[in-house]
């Protein structure tokens, strides 16, 4: 199953403080729900692991995480991500292109996330997973500002927005007669 992530979200803060936590993969994985940095393979390449929740299904997957390009100058952010499920039922592939621009004193993060999954969580579709995923960037732009604010962040997974987007996705199927992607 393939799918397609776009983000946009604004933050109060000046461009460079932005991008130096962005670009540090120690920095903001703190932020991202449920994952985690194993090992720092040196400075463009981690291992790491994801925990996630699709419903009554946890999945982990462990894997790697590539600094294909980082321009600072520009900006822009390429990462790469290759992660297999820890029960050996799946993987999942990433390619995160990221990129800052100042408005007014802000930040504005633009980011896109083309995402390649084959096994048991294909089988949810790319609604579900879509919905799911929206959630969990929420989460992410939530725990990021407040990372730059000072505050401490909690990268728990928020369950209860991950069971709405499940109640929200079943529904939606029943009463609008759609059929998961």
């Amino acid at each position: 199953m393939n799918t397609t992530i776009e983000k946009i979200f604004e933050v109060t803060e000046p461009i460079d403080k932005v991008w130096s936590s962005l670009a540090d993969p120690t920095q903001v994985v703190v932020c991202v729900p449920g994952a985690s940095i194993t090992e720092k393979i040196d400075e463009k390449n981690y291992k790491g692991e994801v925990e996630t929740k699709f419903g009554p299904i946890k999945v982990k997957y462990d894997g790697e995480i590539q600094i294909a390009e980082l321009d600072e100058e520009n900006r822009k952010m390429i990462l790469k991500g290759r992660g297999l499920d820890s029960k050996g039922k799946g993987s999942a592939d990433m390619q995160m292109t990221g990129t800052l621009a100042e408005i007014d004193g802000k930040t504005k993060v633009h980011f896109v996330m083309n995402i390649v999954i084959v096994g048991m969580l294909a089988q949810f579709g790319s609604r579900l997973i879509n919905d799911v995923s929206d959630q969990l960037l929420n989460q992410f732009v939530e725990n990021f500002k407040a990372k730059l604010a000072g505050a401490e962040v909690d990268n728990t997974m928020s369950a209860g927005n991950m069971m709405g987007s499940i109640v929200k996705n079943k529904l939606g199927n029943i009463f609008g007669g759609k059929k998961e992607a």
